[in-house]
């Protein structure tokens, strides 16, 4: 007679398992890298460096609340707010342009304003105050 072999049933040794859960828990929690949000990218000026501007060359940027641009009192498309400031730009190369939103502004739409400035070269922005 043959005798029947019975095979153990294979087992999966679960002591250690909270160790290695632990140990990639750890590594992943070390390796990951977090982006954060830079946010915009302007260099500003040590506090309390005051620079008298002559009138001529500052040109106003006004942003309203529903995202509409006045560029120097006259409504601008903010796409077409590059062109502008490029043409501005050659006519007087010392000129700063003064962004100054409304509070309720949507922040894409000022950073829209921004990128534009960006696009056209403008080296010298001012943020002002809101009142």
């Amino acid at each position: 007679m043959k005798k029947k072999r019975r095979f153990k049933r294979g087992e999966i040794p679960t002591a250690s398992m909270a160790d290695i859960a632990f140990l990639l828990l750890i590594f992943f929690l070390v390796t990951t890298t977090i982006d954060m949000d830079k946010g915009l990218g302007i260099v500003l000026p040590a506090e309390g460096e005051e620079i008298e501007i002559k009138k001529d060359n500052i040109l106003n940027c006004l942003i309203n609340s529903s995202g509409n641009v006045l560029l120097g009192g006259e409504p601008v498309k903010t796409r077409d707010l590059n062109k502008e400031i490029r043409r501005r730009i050659t006519e007087n190369d010392k000129l700063i342009i003064s962004v100054k939103a409304h509070e309720k502004t949507k922040y894409s739409d000022y950073v829209s304003v921004i990128d534009q400035l960006k696009m056209a070269n403008a080296k010298r922005i001012s943020i002002a105050e809101s009142d």
